[in-house]
């Protein structure tokens, strides 16, 4: 079994944990050394009204990654479509790819939590017409030809550097998401295997192939950590563990399908499996019957130190073991 690995950031900056400006200074530093180091690609995600400070703007971030790093792709999974100006979106978008010489992987979806919606002033009920609206429009604008867009006529430029197009993937957590990516977009990043399921059949359906190298979703832990004394380390992770897992819970409470869940104390959630602190013989054999594994060095806030050692401990003793390969980026 081959492996690529990857890293994972959505900035939540809790007030008991490293103050945001370091968090973002050490994500970049982290993204530069993990490029030179073989890392495939980066995830950013995107939230709004978040106490903690949760990435709000993953195309400004990805632009400062992408200028600091040469090969790692830029994924943002997801970037909030229905909350964004597609015109506006769409050029930024474009200009990212073009910062990054096309390494922009893009996933879109709707979120699920109203108090974002509220923010921005745009009526929830119309996530569908309004991710319909900002797919097309995206596909339209990157042409750099004229189009109509609510009624004027309409030219987006500067065209993203891929050509055609960078591609679109969906993220969605119901039947109607699986049959909007097979409809719409370029591929469907799901919550549940079963979506997957209805987008494949979908897809035939439709009479349309399945995109290169699509599997359902793999699932795994909610934040990896590499270490050479778990015992000693857990306690300092654990508080920016609970903090993640409980603000998402508290987020996606009453949401159909969750994956996320609260939990009262850190030893519940330790035993849980959601958050693992490995040392690196044992990671290795939790990484060398997957397809890929994927760090998220600050989690929660967490002190960068930890994810630093994290990833050294990662490529210095757990990849050598493990068969990498080397084109997944």
């Amino acid at each position: 079994m081959t492996i690529t690995y990857h890293l994972s950031y959505d900035m939540r900056a809790p007030s008991f944990g490293t103050p945001a400006g370091d968090l973002y200074s050490a994500a970049i530093d982290q993204c530069a050394w993990a490029d030179s180091r073989g890392f495939s690609s980066v995830t950013l995600s995107e939230h709004h009204a978040s106490d903690d400070g949760y990435l709000p703007s993953p195309i400004v971030l990805g632009a400062a990654i992408a200028g600091a790093t040469e090969h790692l792709l830029v994924r943002l999974s997801v970037v909030l479509l229905p909350l964004h100006h597609p015109l506006k979106v769409a050029e930024d978008l474009a200009v990212l790819d073009l910062v990054s010489k096309g390494r922009l992987r893009l996933t879109v979806a709707g979120g699920y939590r109203p108090a974002e919606y509220a923010q921005f002033g745009v009526n929830m009920k119309r996530r569908p017409s309004l991710m319909e609206e900002g797919i097309e429009a995206l596909k339209q604008a990157w042409t750099g030809e004229p189009f109509e867009f609510r009624g004027e006529t309409v030219r987006v430029l500067p065209r993203p550097h891929q050509r055609p197009r960078p591609s679109i993937t969906l993220g969605g957590a119901s039947p109607a998401t699986a049959r909007r990516a097979a409809a719409m977009c370029d591929g469907y990043e799901p919550l549940a295997p079963r979506l997957y399921e209805i987008y494949l059949e979908e897809l035939d359906k439709l009479g349309k192939p399945k995109p290169e190298g699509a599997r359902p979703p793999q699932g795994g832990p909610m934040a990896l950590f590499v270490s050479e004394d778990p015992e000693r380390d857990w306690p300092r992770i654990a508080p920016h563990a609970l903090h993640e897992t409980n603000s998402y819970g508290k987020w996606a409470a009453g949401m159909k399908g969750s994956v996320y869940a609260e939990f009262d104390d850190a030893e519940e959630l330790r035993t849980s499996g959601r958050y693992l602190v490995l040392t690196p013989e044992e990671c290795v054999e939790f990484a060398k019957d997957r397809s890929d594994v994927t760090l998220k060095p600050l989690m929660g806030g967490v002190d960068p130190s930890i994810g630093w050692t994290s990833m050294e401990l990662f490529v210095d003793k757990v990849l050598p073991k493990l068969t990498v390969r080397a084109c997944g980026r």
